[in-house]
C-alpha cells in the first residue's frame, strides 16, 4: 500500500475522530465509575461486570474488557459488522473506570441524598461522553451491535423489547453471579432513554443522522486512498 497523500489524509482523520471517540470513551467511563461510587445498585451489563469481576479477582474495569471482548465475538459470529470505535469501546471504558477508581476522587457514598446526586449526574455524563464517541461515526459498541444483529434476526419484534429481554438476561446473570439488583438499576433502567433524550437535545444531536463506518470500510477507503496520487491531472499539450 503506497504511501499517498489521499492515504495520509484519510489516516489523519480517522486518527483525529479515534482520539475524539476515545475522549468520549473516557468520559463515559467517568460517568460510570460516579455510578459504582454511588453504591445503590449498578445497571444490567454493569452489575454482570462487577459479578464477573468479584468470581475471577480482576478489577471491574478488566472484567468489563473482558465481556466487551466476548459480545464482540458474538457480534461477529452474528456476522454483524464492527468499527474502530467499537474496539476502542471494549477497552477505553474498562480502562478508565480502573483509572478513576485508582485516584479515588470520589468516595464511596452511604447517603442516600448524595448516592441519588451521584447516579444521576454519572448518567449525564455518561450521555455527553456518548455524543463525543457516536457523532465521530466509527461504529456502534459491542452491545449495541449485538443488539442490532439480534434485531434483524428477529424482525417481528420491536427492537425495544429485544433490548428489554437482553437486560432482563443479563441482570439475572447478575445476580446469579451474586450482585442484587438495587435502586440505581431502576433508575438506570427507566432512566437511560430520558437522560438520554435530554442530553443529545440540549447538544442538538441526532444519533440517528450519523453514518456509521465499519472495519471494511475503512480498509476500503484506504486502499482507494493509497491508489490515488493526490495530484491534479495535467491538461492535455496542444496538438
Amino acid at each position: 500500500m503506497h504511501c499517498t497523500p489521499p492515504l495520509v489524509r484519510l489516516l489523519r482523520d480517522r486518527g483525529k475522530r479515534s482520539l475524539l471517540a476515545a475522549f468520549g470513551l473516557a468520559v463515559y467511563g467517568f460517568g460510570t465509575y460516579l455510578q459504582i461510587q454511588a453504591n445503590i445498585g449498578l445497571s444490567p451489563w454493569n452489575a454482570l461486570s462487577q459479578g464477573v469481576a468479584d468470581h475471577i479477582g480482576w478489577t471491574f474495569g478488566n472484567a468489563s474488557i473482558l465481556i466487551s471482548l466476548l459480545v464482540i465475538a458474538l457480534d461477529l459470529l452474528l456476522r454483524e459488522p464492527i468499527g474502530l470505535g467499537t474496539i476502542l469501546d471494549a477497552l477505553v471504558v474498562g480502562w478508565s473506570i480502573d483509572f478513576f477508581t485508582w485516584t479515588g476522587w470520589v468516595p464511596v457514598s452511604d447517603s442516600l441524598p448524595v448516592q441519588l446526586v451521584l447516579m444521576l449526574v454519572g448518567l449525564v455524563i455518561m450521555f455527553v461522553g456518548a455524543y463525543f464517541y457516536m457523532k465521530q461515526g466509527l461504529s456502534c459498541g459491542p452491545r449495541d451491535a449485538m443488539l442490532v444483529a439480534l434485531g434483524k434476526r428477529i424482525p417481528r419484534v420491536s427492537i425495544g423489547l429485544i433490548n428489554i429481554a437482553l437486560l432482563v438476561a443479563v441482570l439475572v446473570a447478575s445476580i446469579l453471579l451474586g450482585v442484587p439488583p438495587g435502586l440505581g438499576t431502576v433508575i438506570t433502567i427507566l432512566g437511560n432513554g430520558i437522560i438520554m433524550d435530554l442530553v443529545f437535545k440540549c447538544l442538538r444531536f441526532e444519533p440517528r443522522s450519523v453514518e456509521h463506518e465499519n472495519l471494511f470500510e475503512t480498509w476500503r477507503a484506504m486502499r482507494a486512498a493509497a491508489k490515488e496520487s493526490g495530484e491534479p491531472a495535467q491538461p492535455a499539450s496542444p496538438s
